[in-house]
């Protein structure tokens, strides 16, 4: 045999040793199992069997010991072949007389054949078997194996084929070419040696084939781990190849015969051709039948969950929150079926769903109504609408009519309904595949789940946009509350100046009374004004002086008979806090107290420092209150002893308190008075004098 053909013959030998070491490193792990036992069994033979060929060519091991581990592969394949057999029998029952006639002559000639060639290495004396003997004996082995393969194909029921054709095609192929193989050399007594070399080649290509059905068949062996990004990406490369190979044949066919203008030919026809394949692959369209095609033939299932649905997510969740919500919710079930664009219907009002988003797809438009027939069987079938299917197999969908809308959309496939809580949020119409995809029980259940994960999604953004609004309600009502509590406590005071008025108008220490107490209304309601301009009552916080403040709330009290008594702190105790708020809250106690105090009874307004804390206290002996009212009634909004009152004076001072970092304690006895203590932080940032800008 040449040299070339040697090394050819060696590399072909070596790359099957590898091929069956790789597999048989991705089941190994199924020893449990007797057929994974078996499948390891034939894998790892084979692995024996290509290394001892590869040595053998070379006249470095005793060509008895290659026939004798190719005994001991076909031997193992068998043996699977039988066993699988076995699996498709209904429990207890036996193998028809044929199988069991076919597995005993295979026992007892492959028992004969590893004698018969090993014989010779045991026994120098022995004579070596003949080698038509031997021949023929591995004739009758591809033989019986090709038997064994035709059965196991026919005894699999027809809807299961699929998990075993590829292994049944690998055997039945490898079967086909040792019976070619020994068959030529039983007829010319010699072996072809061309044939034998290519023999390690045809070998490594029948074990992707037996890893497919691996795959397929996970009671076979553990789940070959195939990654199908390398899949798809491995098919590309090889597509490459392939392309590119018969393009240089092509190139040299039109330089061998092109005469002078060979050159210039094959110039050019080799740049259109890599022009050609760079543009094939940056087709999507191309890519996406290709994953399609892999899918289909090479994984038990069409889609990888893990990856599809760690896509998924990112797709939905990456970006900021907002109305790029429904364009991320179309876009991330496009992309699961390779759909080039879509839009999403969503229920606005009672009404009606009206288009909310699109991705790669702003020509369709459409309204439906939310009682119309179509909105309805979406809602009661929550079935995935197939529209090809639907004009195929009209029967499948009664009387369905779709919206014109719908039938005027040329590209439109699938209408995706988006379901939470059994109610229809919206549906998501999606465009063609670019990958020709067919819609299967795997697509529609994998877009069912991802509709439903995209509908929470959907659901809480709504959700998210009406809390908004509502907070923003929530605040306006708020602030409206305050200006509406202190417009009510200055027509208070307004109103008892108003009722004094005709009894000491005449006073002059009234008439003053009645000015200050006018220009105090006047200051007040033009800063509620503001507030209403602003929007708000958003807080000025500012270093402010308590002794201003607890006068300034005093100041404001002069329409009522009884004066609060106060024991002002230096001007040096100063507080960070809005002026306006502090005076407001301090002043709603203060009224309170002078509301529940009869004209002989005493209310003191006073302020000290204590342990770094500005400490007020707002003390009254009137009516007071029990402990049960001050626990569950006292700060509760909107929860007034008063019959004009609104419940909400001693509810803003707490809040404007917690607010500033303070705190408010009460201490009343029923019939005795009431303690209100304010607390705040002293600032000590600035040194005593006037407020801070």
């Amino acid at each position: 045999m040449p040299d070339t053909l040697l090394i050819l013959a060696t590399v072909g030998y070596g790359l099957a040793a590898l091929a069956y070491l790789g597999l048989s490193g991705l089941i190994i792990s199924s020893w449990k199992r007797r057929h994974g036992r078996l499948l390891v069994l034939a894998t790892g033979l084979s692995t024996i069997w290509g290394v001892l060929s590869a040595l053998s060519a070379w006249g470095w091991m005793p060509p008895v010991l290659g026939l004798a581990s190719e005994v001991g592969r076909n031997g193992a394949w068998l043996g699977l072949m039988l066993y699988i057999l076995h699996l498709r029998l209904p429990p207890g029952a036996a193998f028809p007389a044929p199988l069991r006639l076919i597995r005993a002559f295979s026992s007892l000639l492959v028992i004969g054949l590893l004698v018969g060639s090993l014989m010779p290495v045991i026994a120098p004396t022995y004579p070596v078997m003949a080698q038509w003997a031997g021949n023929l004996g591995l004739v009758l082995l591809t033989v019986l194996g090709l038997v064994l393969v035709e059965q196991v194909f026919r005894s699999t029921r027809p809807e299961d084929r699929w998990a075993i054709k590829f292994l049944c095609l690998g055997l039945g192929g490898l079967f086909v070419y040792d019976f070619y193989l020994y068959a030529n050399a039983m007829l010319f007594s010699a072996m072809d040696p061309q044939i034998w070399a290519a023999r390690g080649y045809v070998a490594a290509m029948v074990a992707p084939l037996i890893a497919v059905s691996a795959a397929r068949n996970p009671e076979w062996a553990a789940p070959v781990g195939l990654s199908r990004s390398i899949a798809f990406h491995s098919a590309s490369l090889l597509a490459a190849g392939i392309y590119l190979l018969l393009m240089a044949g092509a190139g040299y066919y039109l330089r061998l015969f092109g005469g002078e203008w060979g050159d210039v030919v094959q110039t050019i026809f080799i740049f259109a051709a890599a022009m050609l394949l760079v543009l094939l692959m940056l087709s999507g369209t191309l890519r996406a039948r290709l994953r399609v095609l892999l899918s289909k033939h090479f994984f038990s299932y069409r889609y990888d969950y893990r990856e599809e649905w760690l896509n998924f997510t990112r797709t939905l969740t990456e970006g900021q929150p907002g109305e790029q919500m429904c364009e991320r919710a179309v876009e991330a079930l496009a992309r699961l079926l390779e759909s080039p664009g879509g839009a999403l219907w969503m229920r606005e009002n009672q009404a009606s769903y009206q288009r909310a988003s699109h991705w790669n797809w702003g020509d369709i438009q459409g309204t439906e109504a939310a009682d119309s027939p179509f909105i309805q069987w979406l809602a009661e079938k929550q079935w995935i609408l197939d529209l090809d299917e639907m004009k195929t197999r009209r029967e499948l969908y009664g009387d369905l009519d779709l919206p014109g809308w719908i039938q005027q959309a040329d590209d439109a496939w699938l209408v995706v309904p988006l379901m939470l809580h059994e109610e229809l949020l919206g549906f998501i119409v999606l465009k063609h595949s670019l990958g020709k995809a067919n819609f299967n029980w795997e697509v529609s259940d994998l877009l069912k789940v991802a509709a439903r994960q995209a509908a929470a999604h959907l659901a809480q953004m709504r959700a998210s946009n009406q809390l908004i609004v509502a907070r923003q309600f929530e605040s306006f009502n708020r602030t409206t509350t305050f200006i509406i509590h202190d417009l009510k406590n200055l027509i208070a005071q307004l109103s008892l100046l108003l009722a004094n008025a005709e009894k000491h108008k005449h006073n002059p220490e009234f008439q003053a009374d009645m000015l200050d107490t006018v220009e105090n209304a006047v200051v007040r309601m033009n800063k509620v004004l503001t507030q209403l301009r602003r929007g708000g009552d958003d807080a000025r916080i500012q270093s402010v002086a308590l002794a201003e403040i607890l006068n300034e709330a005093a100041e404001s009290k002069k329409a009522f008979k009884l004066r609060p008594q106060l024991e002002l702190p230096p001007n040096g105790l100063r507080v960070q806090a809005d002026r306006e708020r502090l005076t407001r809250a301090i002043g709603h106690l203060l009224q309170n107290a002078l509301e529940a105090t009869p004209a002989t009874g005493q209310v003191t307004l006073r302020a000290r420092a204590e342990s770094g804390q500005a400490i007020m206290e707002i003390i009254d002996t009137g009516s007071g209150m029990d402990e049960a009212f001050i626990r569950t009634r006292l700060f509760q909004p909107f929860d007034s002893t008063k019959g004009a009152g609104m419940g909400i004076g001693a509810y803003e001072c707490r809040e404007t308190l917690r607010a500033l970092g303070g705190s408010i304690e009460v201490d009343s006895t029923p019939g005795s008075g009431t303690r209100f203590r304010l607390t705040l932080p002293l600032d000590n940032n600035l040194q005593a004098g006037g407020d801070a800008a």
